[in-house]
């Protein structure tokens, strides 16, 4: 992960002590009390055939989004984090990130009413840092929210985000979809996220865990990370989208944890710069420099580097396979391989990738083995 990307965690009481050379808050100001929603329903049959006003948008979502109290244990000090969440279900279930929950000793879940509930943790995905965190309603009426298709959203896109930022209960910032496609890094991981959505809807420490919504009022994200040198939001923000979500609350909520499928390779991708220095003959796709022994692509006989050679002064990794297509979708860099397996493909499907080796064009079929944890 670049050193500028920040998780943006549950890690209100964290961030003012990393902020305090930056700028100071004073507590008093800070509106940390319950947000209460206004008394007036909102008629939610409005929400399937246009789109929303900001202010509409808000009172058809707030009742779903949460605010999440942590108790962490840190050596003999005990820290309190805040995060957000997203009702999903009316038997309690409730979708956060992973870092929100994190060595959590205690979690407490407050509604837009002030109603509070315990939660416990029920199933975590550190690789899409999703988790699942469930309360007993009991006769307390929950208020999901729908996750929406986010392989809809189009770059330009309007998009609202609705959580705590800084403990600020019930804050609604507006932006759009800056980029769709990225690449996002967490912290002690070997994996990166892929697909993730950029926003400049404005998200701080606090938002992490809250929807990014579309203007029909569906989530089409988990609002994740920022890009910021200071710790402060600077117009790039980071949503896991909600089609990942789709495929991995389910099995979080049954069976406590997801299995994402896994090659096991590195490499680069290739542009036309790359293959104008190493003469290749394509000029997109993805170059394999290392296959992880017994991994899917090793037991695939998928080739690694076979030499350096120096360039101008620089070395360079050469002879390796070079990605062009998998199930006949074109590779034209990483992302759009790890978007593809994310997406498209579990433990234990068979995959057709087209390769380019020694300068001819084959396909290979592996089958995809269960990700590790690291490598």
């Amino acid at each position: 992960m670049d050193k500028t990307t920040v998780i943006l965690g549950g890690v209100y009481c964290a961030v003012i002590l990393v902020l305090i050379s930056v700028f100071v808050i004073s507590p008093s100001k800070l509106d940390l009390s319950p947000h209460i929603a206004q008394n007036n329903p909102f008629d939610q049959s409005i929400m399937k055939s246009s789109q929303l006003s900001l202010a509409d948008l808000f009172a058809a979502s707030d009742q779903g989004v949460v605010q999440i109290i942590v108790s962490k244990s840190n050596d003999s000090l005990e820290d309190k984090d805040i995060g957000s969440g997203i009702v999903y279900d009316t038997t309690g279930h409730i979708i956060t990130n992973n870092h929100v929950v994190e060595n959590s000793t205690k979690i407490q879940i407050v509604f837009h009413d002030g109603q509070s509930l315990p939660a416990k943790v029920v199933g975590t995905d550190p690789y899409a840092d999703l988790a699942v965190v469930k309360v007993n309603p009991s006769s307390y009426a929950l208020h999901p929210l729908t996750l929406g298709d986010s392989s809809n959203l189009r770059i330009g896109d309007q998009v609202a985000a609705i959580g705590n930022p800084f403990g600020l209960t019930g804050t609604i910032t507006s932006g759009i979809v800056s980029q769709l496609g990225r690449l996002l890094d967490p912290p002690n991981s070997s994996f990166s996220i892929p697909n993730v959505i950029q926003t400049d809807a404005p998200i701080n420490p606090g938002n992490s865990g809250g929807p990014l919504l579309d203007m029909y009022g569906k989530v089409v994200g988990i609002n994740t990370a920022i890009q910021s040198e200071t710790g402060e939001f600077s117009g790039v923000g980071f949503a896991i989208p909600s089609n990942t979500m789709k495929r991995i609350v389910p099995s979080l909520i049954e069976n406590g944890h997801y299995d994402h499928p896994w090659l096991g390779i590195t490499g680069i991708s290739v542009d036309s710069d790359l293959s104008d220095i190493l003469k290749l003959p394509v000029s997109s796709g993805f170059m394999i420099y290392t296959v992880v022994p017994n991994s899917s692509a090793a037991q695939a006989g998928l080739q690694g580097y076979k030499e350096t050679k120096a360039i101008n002064g620089t070395q360079y990794k050469i002879g390796g396979d070079i990605i062009i297509a998998a199930d006949s979708h074109p590779i034209n860099r990483i992302n759009d391989l790890l978007n593809y397996l994310q997406d498209q493909k579990s433990v234990g499907d068979k995959m057709v990738l087209t390769i380019i080796r020694d300068g001819k064009t084959m396909q290979v079929t592996l089958t995809l083995q269960q990700r590790p944890n690291q490598f």
